[in-house]
């Protein structure tokens, strides 16, 4: 049901006054110390361990059924293990590191601080409403932000739990959180942030982008994309499906870094369709009351899914049941077995936008180097997959294709590795998080240069004519 102008008004009043606020008490306080950002960490990690079932429940509640796996694997334990990473290093991180001043700035000592940037804002989106709210929060607030979460309107049980569990860890000046609709979204990414960070799609991280532009606010965009899986043709197939299926099949394929289609050589289509057949039926036995398999979030994400399977098939595509050839979806089912499509082509709607579903084009090539010139040919992709042993298609693949991210012989779990940043390139994105990458994102490297007694600066202030300048600069040009 869409907002009243009455209540969305009301919301942006309220949300310009708590901005505000923020704004005012991080200019008060512009670097909390050490003490303050830990003791906010571990009150967020008891909050989330303590409503962990609450929270799987309000989820599976706001799709009609979410996995109870999917989401402790997926969101709960992601954020237990970043926060206690984040603990352990924090300290280190948030130390000044030296600097060398060089020998013509004698006299000088050179640091860089790590400055909070002051007042954040977090756009979260509805497939991951509780991990990619907190887990870009987690890396604010080591940081030492203030932070404003806008939740997405189609998670309003997730939203419920969340708003109570911020409440209770933080007060409104601390962390604040922002419900509302697409114009309360809109004028929450026009605020005066001092640093945007928006997950969601690449037409709307444009939009974003440009409203974040007349305020010169800093963005990070962890956007989409098609990524692809290649399979060499040497592999086994049963590996390699058995490798990439959980990509593909967590949250119904609902993920911004799932396999969105597959590059297989021409001679190995028909091993790949049975061998994912196979892994997906043992994988989800009894598939209609299966409690491990997620849902397609809502009826405007199926009616879009199914339109797309429907353009494919109209064109020419051919379907293949992950499950069995009688299991055809609907608009009237939300919960879809993985479509397999063949001899798909460009015109397609399912070969032009992110499937962001249970759908998975196949695209047959000859030889490896065709595969690496269809992906170089298209935007840059958040996540590239390659399955394969082959050292020298590794290396390949590593140093001639752009990515957000890459994984070889696995899909999806170098999100999961919290020593390394996370991030998009090109329509993927910009920025990373995750790490010691996240802490850099919402901090601002600040150097400080301090002259002490012995004051060398005569020697570059006029007049430049003395002998011993000159000879100075003859030495530092030589």
């Amino acid at each position: 049901m869409s907002e009243s102008s009455y209540q969305w008004l009301e919301r942006v009043r309220d949300m310009r006054f708590v901005f505000e606020k923020q704004k005012a008490i991080a200019n008060q306080d512009a670097f909390p110390d050490y003490t303050q950002r830990i003791d906010s960490l571990k009150r967020l990690r008891r909050a989330i361990k303590g409503r962990r079932e609450v929270l799987q429940k309000a989820l599976s509640d706001d799709y009609g059924h979410r996995a109870f796996g999917d989401t402790e694997i997926a969101d709960i334990l992601p954020l237990i293990h970043q926060i206690d990473y984040t603990r352990h290093r924090l300290k280190r991180w948030m130390k000044p590191q030296k600097r060398r001043p060089g020998i013509t700035l004698l006299g000088t000592k050179l640091a860089v601080h790590q400055q909070p940037k002051g007042v954040v804002g977090i756009v979260v989106p509805w497939n991951f409403p509780i991990m990619l709210a907190v887990s870009p929060l987690i890396c604010a607030l080591a940081a030492g932000n203030r932070v404003m979460l806008k939740l997405s309107e189609f998670t309003p049980n997730t939203n419920r739990v969340l708003r109570e569990l911020i409440a209770d860890v933080f007060s409104p000046k601390e962390v604040a959180v922002i419900e509302g609709e697409v114009e309360v979204s809109r004028r929450f990414t026009e605020l005066e942030f001092d640093h945007l960070f928006f997950t969601g799609s690449t037409q709307v991280g444009r939009q974003v982008m440009l409203a974040a532009a007349d305020n010169l606010t800093p963005v990070t965009l962890e956007l989409g994309g098609k990524s692809p899986v290649i399979i060499d043709d040497k592999i086994d197939m049963d590996v390699a499906v058995s490798r990439l299926i959980y990509g593909k099949c967590l949250n119904a394929g609902q993920i911004c870094v799932a396999p969105d289609y597959v590059l297989c050589p021409e001679h190995r289509q028909e091993a790949f369709i049975h061998a994912y057949q196979q892994a997906f039926r043992a994988m989800y036995p009894d598939f209609e009351a299966n409690q491990d398999y997620s849902q397609i979030v809502n009826q405007t994400q199926v009616t879009r899914l199914e339109e797309t399977l429907q353009d494919a098939l109209d064109k020419g595509a051919r379907r293949w049941c992950a499950l069995d050839k009688k299991t055809i979806p609907t608009a009237e089912k939300r919960c879809w077995p993985t479509q397999l499509l063949t001899h798909v082509t460009d015109e397609m709607r399912v070969m032009q936008e992110e499937v962001f579903g249970p759908l998975l084009p196949i695209v047959t090539y000859q030889d490896f180097a065709e595969a690496l010139h269809y992906i170089q040919a298209r935007p840059r992709p958040l996540a590239l997959y390659l399955m394969s042993n082959d050292a020298e298609k590794r290396s390949q693949v590593t140093t001639q294709l752009h990515a957000g991210g890459m994984g070889i012989n696995e899909t999806l779990f170098h999100v999961a590795a919290e020593d390394a940043p996370f991030g998009g390139i090109g329509d993927s994105g910009m920025g990373h998080y995750h790490g010691i990458e996240g802490f850099y994102t919402f901090s601002h490297s600040k150097t400080v240069l301090t002259r002490d007694r012995w004051d060398t600066s005569f020697l570059v202030k006029p007049p430049y004519n003395r002998w011993y300048k000159r000879l100075m600069r003859w030495w530092l040009l030589r």
